[in-house]
C-alpha cells in the first residue's frame, strides 16, 4: 500500500524558512509527478508546486521566487524549501503523487499524505 508521509511543518515568523519533506513507501514505481498542495481553513486545496520525474517544475504564482521543490527519484522523496514565508502561506500542506501520464489537476493525484501544518506569524 502506497503511503506518503510529510514532515517539517511548524510555526515560523514572517520572513523565516521551513523545509518540508515527503517520503513515499510501498511502491516500486517512481511517480510521474510529486507535488505539494495547501489548504487554509475555509479555502479550497490549491497547488503550491509540482515536480515531474524528468525534473520539470511548476509553481503557484504566489510562491515563485520563494519556494523551491526538489525530488530524489532514487529515494522516492520530494521536498519543498520555503523561504521568505508570509502569513498568507499559513495552511495545511499536503504531499501528493501520481503515476498518471497526465498530472495537472487535483483529481489526477491518486496518493495523498495526511498533511503538515505550517503557521506563519506576523
Amino acid at each position: 500500500q502506497v503511503q506518503l508521509v510529510e514532515s517539517g511543518g511548524g510555526l515560523v515568523q514572517a520572513g523565516g524558512s521551513l523545509r518540508l519533506s515527503c517520503a513515499a513507501t510501498g511502491s516500486l514505481l517512481r511517480f510521474n509527478a510529486m507535488g505539494w498542495y495547501r489548504q487554509a481553513p475555509g479555502k479550497q486545496r490549491e497547488l503550491v508546486a509540482v515536480i515531474y520525474i524528468g525534473g520539470t517544475t511548476n509553481y503557484a504564482d504566489s510562491v515563485k521566487g520563494r519556494f523551491t521543490i526538489s525530488r530524489d527519484n532514487a529515494k522516492n522523496m520530494v521536498s519543498l524549501q520555503m523561504n521568505s514565508l508570509q502569513p498568507e502561506d499559513t495552511a495545511v500542506y499536503y504531499c501528493a503523487a501520481s503515476d498518471r501520464i497526465r498530472v495537472v489537476i487535483i483529481d489526477e493525484y491518486d496518493y495523498w499524505g495526511q498533511g503538515t501544518q505550517v503557521t506563519v506569524s506576523s
